[in-house]
């Protein structure tokens, strides 16, 4: 397997997983539905209308509150001549526009990008990551996030968040109003209309549960297509594989810390151990992970750089 055929496949499992929050939207509409007097269709047009207009705000405006929240600030090409160097090749390599570029004082290695597209995007590096990595390793991770701007991974997130967001709403708005005011009609009155409403009140319940593991699973996916990217633009995949073996063994959390943004980081920000000391690698734990296990990410760019 290739680095164009690994980049290709996750891709394509990405826009099912997109698919697969957009049919949940729609089934938690039609629910409501079934238990209001409203038109399937018009509850369909409301549930997708909340979803625009909060992707609006998320549009425009995620990368400044991403910047803000994690204390990142813009730096001077005099202060860190090096790493302009770094992101000004790399990003004539990867064929986008270079971003601007952002240092977070903590001592923990990790970066993200952010923005709508190549022409309003950043990248955020921490100084822990400049001060722990080589050039070839620091290459890696500045390739890995260049591939989140060029794939334009962060606006699928941002979708991603958005239709998560939207499910919870339109599941919170039904059972905060109450069960009345279903339909009476025959159709509704015979088992198999019964059935399907009972079926829809379970969805509208378990439907914010569902929309988050969509969503982190998203999350998970492109940091796959993001390191295969990487590789193709370095042509050496083995540094970003060294960069995440020193990002891996470093357990402490980031002193800014928010929920909401972890996914955007190479890692996860919030520490790579459970409270114990150990990897947190049950089930339970990698459902609700914003990243898949450092190792295995390891374990595909080494057999890329193989083959």
């Amino acid at each position: 397997m290739t680095l164009y055929t690994e980049r290709s496949k996750n891709v394509s499992k990405t826009w099912l997983l997109m698919l697969a929050f957009t049919v949940l939207v729609v089934l938690c509409a039609y629910a409501i539905s079934l238990y209001r007097n409203i038109n399937p269709y018009v509850a369909l047009t409301l549930g997708l209308g909340l979803s625009v207009a909060s992707g609006f705000v998320s549009y425009f405006y995620s990368d400044r509150i991403a910047l803000s929240v994690s204390r990142a600030h813009e730096t001077k090409r005099e202060e860190y001549t090096e790493l302009y160097r770094i992101v000004e090749n790399l990003a004539i390599t990867a064929g986008i526009q270079a971003p601007r570029i952002y240092v977070i004082e903590d001592g923990a290695p990790n970066a993200f990008a952010t923005g709508r597209n190549e022409k309003h995007s950043a990248i955020a590096v921490t100084t822990g990551l400049l001060n722990m990595l080589d050039k070839s390793e620091l290459e890696g991770v500045i390739a890995h996030e260049l591939s989140h701007i060029g794939n334009r991974d962060i606006l699928i997130m941002s979708v991603a968040v958005v239709l998560a967001g939207s499910v919870s709403i339109l599941s919170n708005f039904f059972l905060r109003s109450g069960f009345g005011g279903r339909r009476r009609s025959s159709n509704n009155d015979n088992g198999g209309g019964g059935l399907l409403a009972i079926l829809g009140l379970i969805l509208l319940i378990l439907a914010p549960l569902f929309a988050t593991l969509l969503r982190l699973a998203v999350s998970r996916k492109r940091e796959f297509v993001a390191d295969a990217t990487a590789g193709l633009i370095t042509r050496y995949p083995d540094g970003l594989a060294s960069a995440l073996r020193k990002i891996g063994a470093y357990h402490t959390p980031m002193m800014n810390v928010n929920n909401a943004t972890a996914h955007l980081f190479i890692s996860d920000p919030r520490g790579t151990v459970s409270q114990t000391g150990k990897p947190r690698t049950s089930l339970f734990a990698r459902l609700f992970s914003t990243h898949p296990p450092i190792e295995e990410r390891i374990t595909a760019l080494v057999g890329q750089a193989r083959s």
